[in-house]
């Protein structure tokens, strides 16, 4: 166990607690839990760092604080103290995740310990709706909406750029061209986690099941072609999505809305979604 700035990393033998702090909010903490079920807590495996404040050991089993930093900083848990012993230790080195994420409360602390450091973000989304369901959706599902096959991948990329430009307000090829935000959709589909509704080869419709834990399927990227909207296929759509992992997979399917989306937010619950959290984005 290392130490530093009050933040501790955490390593493969706390497994347990970690894993016991993921299972008391199975749906806020679906985008650590999948990938700690995957590679464990050993960082090279998990893609980042798991941190933990206040922090006992294995013997006192008690873990106030957990905070995942890597290509997204995640805090799923932790008072003003804890919140500020992250900050500590993010402050030790360059800025190198694209957004902070997670529940409101740690999010927006945080981000008030991190501001004069790394401000001015891009965009605070202060209250996004954490939503969730694990019956069969109200909605009818789009019989027409399926995974997409890696074949498809050419026809399936504009419009997953598309999405992620109107959605986050970047355009995801810059930098590098567009090759990683491509191999990350190229490796959805191997997955069987992206889903779209084609027509005449083109695509209409689309989401993707963005993180899977045992327990919780994470919907994001929902998009309509702009000519096809209110028309009800991002409802049958989503719903189709969440079909497959109520009935197909077994997980309770959730997603994050942002608040001031309406439209979004009453197509969420006419499919059968409630509110059970909220989340909060700082975007940089």
């Amino acid at each position: 166990m290392l130490r530093l700035a009050g933040a501790r990393l955490l390593s493969e033998r706390d497994q347990a607690v970690v894993r016991a702090v993921l299972a008391a909010d199975p749906v806020a903490s679906c985008m650590v839990s999948a990938r700690v079920e995957v590679a464990g807590l050993d960082p090279w495996r998990l893609g980042g760092e798991l941190w933990a404040a206040d922090y006992r050991g294995t013997r006192g089993g008690r873990l106030p604080g957990l905070c995942f930093s890597g290509p997204n900083l995640i805090p799923l848990r932790g008072n003003a103290a804890a919140l500020r012993s992250f900050a500590d230790r993010a402050l030790r080195k360059q800025r190198v995740c694209s957004s902070l994420v997670g529940p409101a409360e740690q999010v927006l602390g945080l981000w008030d310990e991190l501001a004069a450091e790394w401000g001015p973000a891009r965009e605070v989304r202060d209250d996004q709706p954490l939503m969730a369901m694990d019956t069969e959706p109200v909605v009818k599902p789009d019989p027409m909406v399926r995974p997409v096959r890696p074949d498809e991948l050419d026809r399936y990329l504009p419009a997953a750029i598309a999405m992620f430009i109107e959605e986050v307000g970047v355009d995801p090829r810059d930098g590098d061209g567009g090759a990683s935000y491509r191999a990350r959709v190229a490796e959805l589909i191997a997955g069987g986690r992206a889903f779209a509704r084609f027509e005449n080869g083109e695509v209409v419709f689309k989401a993707e099941i963005g993180a899977l834990s045992r327990s919780v399927g994470q919907i994001q990227g929902v998009w309509v072609r702009p000519d096809r909207r209110g028309r009800g296929l991002g409802a049958a759509g989503t719903a189709a999505v969440v079909s497959r992992l109520v009935n197909g997979l077994g997980r309770t399917a959730s997603l994050y809305v942002n608040s001031f989306n309406s439209p979004a937010l009453a197509a969420y619950r006419r499919i059968g979604f409630s509110q059970v959290g909220r989340y909060a984005t700082v975007l940089f």
